[in-house]
């Protein structure tokens, strides 16, 4: 069983930026962040591989940046110019293989990003 722990989500105006982080209590080969908001699927928003390899969703694609520090098992997610459309449950996702469409690996228990102002 591998224990997620995040942090970083809040209340951020529009255009702000946000940088969430997940420590995983293991090193698992990919980990990646997820959101999601009522009446809709859980949707892939970045993630990364331990050779470094990144997957981003279109929606963020030039604002996001996703980072790893393997020697904490920790993985990071930063977001700019964050959007109304942002607003979402975000959690983080741990797994052994690079197949983000699939349900599978280990869940956080989600952080609240809520742009508004």
């Amino acid at each position: 069983q591998v224990r997620l722990v995040e942090s970083g989500g809040g209340l951020v105006q529009p255009g702000g930026s946000l940088r969430l982080s997940c420590a995983a209590s293991a090193n698992i080969y990919a980990m990646g962040w997820y959101r999601q908001t009522p009446g809709k699927q859980r949707e892939l928003v970045a993630g990364i591989s331990n050779d470094g390899t990144t997957d981003y969703a279109d929606s963020v694609k030039g604002r996001a940046t996703i980072s790893r520090d393997s020697a904490k098992n920790t993985v990071y997610l930063q977001i700019n110019s964050l959007k109304p459309e942002d607003t979402a449950v975000y959690y983080c996702n741990a797994r052994p293989v690079r197949m983000w469409h699939a349900q599978l690996g280990y869940w956080g228990q989600g952080t609240q990003v809520t742009v508004s102002s």
